[in-house]
């Protein structure tokens, strides 16, 4: 095959032929552009080859579970997507439309080798991409996105003969009771949904409903247009939405999902939104008491909790603290046999026997439901109150260009580590050391910290900072670190601050 083009001109005859792929768009565990700006409907079908391609060199069985999100576009990107699947010999198994989880449960349903995934994930519509694997419950890492790169730019895809779609219904309705099983609610509890409109609309209440919570909606229509807010529940715009539903209906809680439903956020009964780090310290907590001395992995956002809180300690808890991101989060899981991962933007990862190992909103909902189901005198609130009081940004995220964020962070880290052996303070602190497993997390000598690295999904940084003492520590540990960020003249605004 032809090797595809990094811009083909839009409205031409080109366009409709040739095959158009930005490099950028292969990121470190999935792959996401802006469409049509930067692929288009033929670059789809090469990537689709390409990743067949990757299947007969690794020696995959030919056979793929392939859904997509519930985007107006994402139809037409997945006919795509496996045109060039088939091309390359591989027989696709259509499971239609879905969220990510459900995807990756039907490897397991279905015993399927491969999944492919068209989602943009929480990116704003405009955006598509694909969140792939081989390997059950785990997705592509660097390594494999990088072999597809190369197998998909280089031209190197390989048609092959034998390639087939066939349609597979069925596989909606064996998800929901993967999550539902036998267990029902033994007190009420009252949960506003929010689902943005978004994909996982089609199943969150649902779920809920069949566990016995009463349901109290919101935009749970099915609406590719996002009326009301692009569905992320890392967004404070989210997390202020589901707070004032809970305010005003009186809800136990709310919970929230993205656009492709593997992420879920929470509000508490009174209305105070919590990060979802510290919803993994709650679940931790609570599943210790049932799987003692359990290791849980946390990624380099979250808070410290997890391995200074003196409740995880007693119930001998291991903490490791591992990259961001879906793919290196379920791989450092399954390597470690840690019974969960918690990532900071809501991605939960549920190993045996509670969950598959792979980040799915909807198994978080409802193990936050028996949770809660377990302590039937505890609020969410009282849950929340019952941690050590720390004090955190947001995950905030200073734009900078998809080509150049990898050295600008690669500057800062070298800046923050020199500061470290100047005797440098933060926050009138010394540093205590600085972890580079993914960007700087910078300690500080009374466990606060401050984290600067690279998004692996969209042109930015992310900066992230917490301090057990005080807001008024945080708000200065952010301040002298964005003083670092600052001084690379590539870094813009960010898309909020504290």
């Amino acid at each position: 095959m032809t090797k595809p083009k990094s811009t083909v001109t839009q409205n031409t005859w080109d366009f409709l032929r040739k095959p158009m792929i930005t490099p950028t768009g292969f990121r470190e565990y999935d792959a996401r552009w802006k469409y049509p700006d930067d692929i288009n409907l033929p670059g789809i079908t090469a990537l689709g080859m390409g990743l067949g391609t990757q299947m007969h060199a690794r020696g995959i069985e030919p056979v793929i579970a392939v859904g997509n999100d519930y985007r107006a576009y994402s139809l037409d990107i997945k006919n795509a997507l496996m045109l060039g699947l088939m091309q390359a010999g591989i027989h696709v198994k259509d499971i239609g439309p879905a969220v990510s989880p459900m995807a990756y449960f039907s490897q397991f349903h279905l015993d399927a080798p491969a999944v492919a995934m068209v989602t943009a994930s929480h990116n704003p519509n405009g955006w598509t991409g694909v969140k792939m694997g081989f390997e059950r419950p785990l997705t592509h890492g660097p390594e494999e996105m990088d072999e597809l790169r190369s197998i998909v730019l280089e031209g190197r895809t390989v048609a092959r003969d034998g390639g087939k779609v066939e349609r597979i219904d069925g596989v909606r309705e064996a998800y929901i009771q993967d999550l539902v099983g036998d267990f029902k609610m033994t007190r009420k509890l009252r949960v506003v949904c929010a689902t943005g409109n978004g994909t996982a609309s089609a199943f969150a209440p649902e779920v809920l409903e069949r566990i016995g919570v009463e349901v109290i909606p919101s935009h749970n229509e099915l609406d590719y247009n996002f009326p009301h807010y692009n569905p992320n529940p890392e967004a404070m715009e989210m997390l202020h939405d589901m707070s004032s539903s809970v305010r005003d209906s009186g809800a136990d809680l709310a919970l929230g999902f993205d656009g492709d439903g593997d992420r879920c956020g929470v509000v508490d009964n009174e209305g105070e939104e919590i990060f979802a780090d510290k919803v993994g310290v709650i679940m931790a907590r609570d599943l210790s008491k049932l799987y003692p001395n359990s290791t849980f992995v946390a990624d380099v956002k979250s808070t410290g909790l997890f391995a200074s809180d003196p409740d995880l300690i007693s119930l001998g808890a291991q903490a490791d603290y591992w990259k961001t991101g879906h793919s290196h989060m379920k791989r450092r899981v399954k390597e470690l046999g840690a019974l969960a991962g918690f990532e900071k933007s809501g991605h939960y990862f549920l190993a045996e026997p509670v969950g598959r190992g792979y980040d799915c909103g909807m198994r978080v909902a409802v193990e936050l439901c028996k949770l809660l189901d377990r302590n039937p005198d505890m609020t969410m609130a009282d849950l929340r109150r019952a941690l050590p009081q720390t004090w955190a940004t947001p995950t905030m995220s200073p734009f900078c260009p998809d080509t150049e964020k990898y050295d600008v962070l690669e500057r800062l880290v070298e800046k923050l580590v020199a500061m470290s052996e100047n005797g440098q303070k933060i926050a009138g602190r010394a540093i205590k050391n600085i972890v580079t497993v993914n960007g700087a997390r910078v300690i500080l000598d009374n466990g606060a910290w401050g984290l600067v690295r690279a998004s692996s999904n969209t042109p930015n940084l992310v900066v992230v900072c917490e301090s057990p003492e005080s807001d008024d520590e945080m708000r200065a540990i952010f301040a002298d670190i964005d003083k670092v960020v600052q001084t690379e003249p590539s870094v813009g605004d960010y898309d909020q601050t504290i």
